[in-house]
């Protein structure tokens, strides 16, 4: 699994017009599966992201965690983030792991944060949506479970 991580100071998901997750302060994920991933993988990665200090304390040191400043989640699948780009101009998604497969999967992720006592809106898996942010920092980290 591939997680890009953004700390954000608000965010919101749209579908077709309508809101359909929305937080304060917290992260935003953009979530991809590949074919071999397992519920190990959505478990190591619910585990670190929700203790990764990214989050500033008082000395303006990232010594913080999600779970330590109470902050929210907005986890968004995202099939491209295994787009292969090497050869010619248009993205090879061979990588990205089946819909029925990389739903169960980014379902378990989402109820792993939550079971961590993290409040996580999403969007609706596979549709077209319109992602807004306010990109804190910026901080922007990428995760993933194959390295």
């Amino acid at each position: 699994m591939k997680v890009v991580l953004q700390r954000s100071k608000k965010a919101s998901v749209m579908v077709g017009g309508e809101v359909k997750g929305a937080i304060d302060s917290g992260l935003v994920l953009l979530v991809g599966v590949t074919h071999e991933d397992t519920e190990q993988d959505a478990a190591w990665l619910a585990e670190k992201i929700v203790h990764l200090r990214i989050f500033e304390d008082e000395s303006g040191k990232m010594n913080r965690s999600l779970l330590d400043e109470g902050g929210s989640i907005l986890s968004i699948s995202q099939f491209t983030l295994y787009g292969d780009c090497k050869k010619g101009r248009r993205p090879n998604f061979m990588k990205a792991a089946a819909g029925s497969h990389a739903e169960g999967l980014y379902n378990t992720f989402n109820r792993l944060l939550c079971e961590k006592g993290v409040q996580v809106e999403t969007g609706v898996f596979g549709a077209m949506m319109d992602v807004s942010l306010v990109n804190d920092g910026p901080v922007t980290l990428i995760l993933d479970t194959k390295d």
